[in-house]
């Protein structure tokens, strides 16, 4: 990071992963070439989970090559007549992985509702029962990260 004043610690980035609307996922497509796509998140300790289709771009892509990295931006705010913006972010690497057992696609699908939705857990186990067969659910190990206060100056 070339603004080392500006870098944050671990209880920095965890929040910013925790109270981002979505982050980006990139990564090399199976053709070899970048890949990115906005998604929905939420952390467990060092695991980043999200839900997709079960075939598609990003699966290929996943399957092909697992390594990946992830932006996360929250509080993103322009600053009149200073022609810059003022946001928190976290980048990290990791290793995606698809989760198959059953138990932890479960726990990973109500921790996203929980985190995204969390009025409507009431009919959370209705929408799982009719989604899960059709859900791929991924998880990815956080193996670094960063985090960086952007104050707009």
């Amino acid at each position: 990071m070339r603004r080392k004043e500006r870098e944050r610690g671990a209880e920095f980035i965890h929040r910013v992963m925790d109270r981002c609307e979505y982050m980006v996922l990139s990564m090399t497509g199976a053709d070899g070439l970048p890949y990115c796509v906005p998604l929905t998140p939420v952390r467990s300790g060092e695991t980043i989970y999200f839900h997709c289709a079960p075939e598609g771009e990003k699966t290929d892509a996943l399957r092909a090559n697992p390594r990946v990295a992830m932006a996360f931006v929250e509080e993103a705010e322009t600053v009149p007549r200073k022609f810059t913006a003022r946001y928190s972010s976290a980048l990290a690497r990791g290793t995606a992985s698809e989760v198959t057992d059953e138990e932890e696609k479960r726990e990973a699908l109500r921790l996203l509702c929980l985190r995204h939705c969390p009025a409507d857990m009431d009919r959370f186990d209705e929408v799982l029962k009719a989604w899960l067969p059709g859900t791929a659910v991924w998880r990815i190990h956080i193996d670094s990260a960063t985090g960086k206060a952007n104050a707009g100056d």
